[in-house]
């Protein structure tokens, strides 16, 4: 249920889109930053890179997945948009209307700071369990120039409304996968499986629908891997193509239940990270990376469940910001 968005044919088809102003009761009474229209791509070398990288995005399997056209930098067969709905363009749901303005900037994984393209390799690597692109490849230089004409009229630094996840309350209580599992049965089962493997298109290109856990799905320690960064996506945009940010199908409690049934390590197996030294800079840790060490003395369980109420509070309580 989480990361649904269906691959599209090889051939990239470019649709008009739609401006998107409507109002949510979850978020405030402002209208959404409008997507520019893809027929205002420019007829120039830079507007062919643009329409490249579009594509890349939306068929990224295709052209450098396990079996791809360009390349094999993949380790599984999701593509961008997997995460990054309606190529990147759709409200609150990992888009990236102002990527392009906000880097470079500090990663608190890596404890550095990282360029868009240092990014792009980072979800290549981790939600894909791939191998880096080069970075001057022709690859890497559409896709940035494709998220870069996406975002060309955010301020350099700036945000805008809905390119960022729905503000949700922390439920009172710890995330329960048991009520996680009714929930994924109820709502998710019938697209990504019962045994959570998605389903693969009829010629074996990438996923109609994508796997949320065992070998070709996301790596632990990948972002989708964190409730606190998961709920809110879950609630604005599953199930796909019935719930959206205004009319959401879950309640806040079982979205992030149905996340942390499916991000249950203990009963559900991931590819893992090669490297191990992740947020070396305890003060930048997620509240809600589920291995420690952390600066507080609350447990794993409690970083990855919840509930997180209390673990703001005492970082509040030591005069530091409780990151996630």
């Amino acid at each position: 249920m989480i990361v649904l968005t269906s691959c599209n044919n090889n051939k990239e088809t470019i649709n008009t889109a739609e401006n998107q102003t409507k109002k949510d009761s979850v978020v405030s009474e402002e209208e959404l930053w409008i997507v520019p229209d893809t027929s205002t791509i420019p007829h120039d070398e830079f507007g062919e890179m643009v329409r490249y990288g579009r594509d890349l995005i939306v068929n990224t399997s295709f052209y450098i997945g396990p079996e791809g056209k360009v390349g094999k930098y993949l380790g599984n067969k999701m593509n961008c948009t997997n995460c990054h709905q309606d190529a990147g363009t759709k409200p609150y749901a990992f888009n990236f209307y102002s990527t392009h303005a906000r880097y470079p900037q500090y990663r608190a994984r890596e404890n550095k700071i990282l360029s868009l393209s240092d990014r792009v390799n980072n979800c290549i690597e981790r939600p894909h369990n791939g191998k880096h692109l080069p970075l001057n490849s022709k690859e890497m230089i559409a896709m940035i120039s494709y998220i870069k004409w996406l975002g060309e009229k955010v301020p350099v630094n700036g945000r805008v409304k809905g390119d960022g996840p729905v503000k949700l309350d922390f439920p009172d209580r710890a995330a329960d996968p048991l009520k996680g599992e009714l929930v994924y049965k109820r709502e998710c089962l019938s697209c990504h499986g019962a045994n959570g493997e998605g389903k693969m298109r009829l010629d074996n290109v990438c996923y109609e629908y994508p796997p949320l856990w065992g070998d070709k799905s996301y790596q632990s320690g990948s972002s989708v891997h964190r409730l606190i960064k998961m709920a809110p996506f879950v609630y604005a945009n599953m199930p796909y193509k019935i719930a959206t940010y205004e009319n959401p199908r879950l309640t806040i409690e079982e979205a992030y239940d149905v996340v942390a049934f499916i991000n249950n390590d203990t009963i559900h197996k991931r590819p893992q990270p090669a490297t191990k030294n992740d947020y070396a800079s305890l003060q930048h840790k997620p509240i809600d990376y589920d291995k420690g060490p952390y600066l507080d003395s609350f447990s794993e369980i409690q970083h990855k469940y919840g509930p997180y109420k209390e673990i703001v509070d005492y970082y509040k309580k030591i005069g530091k910001k409780a990151n996630y």
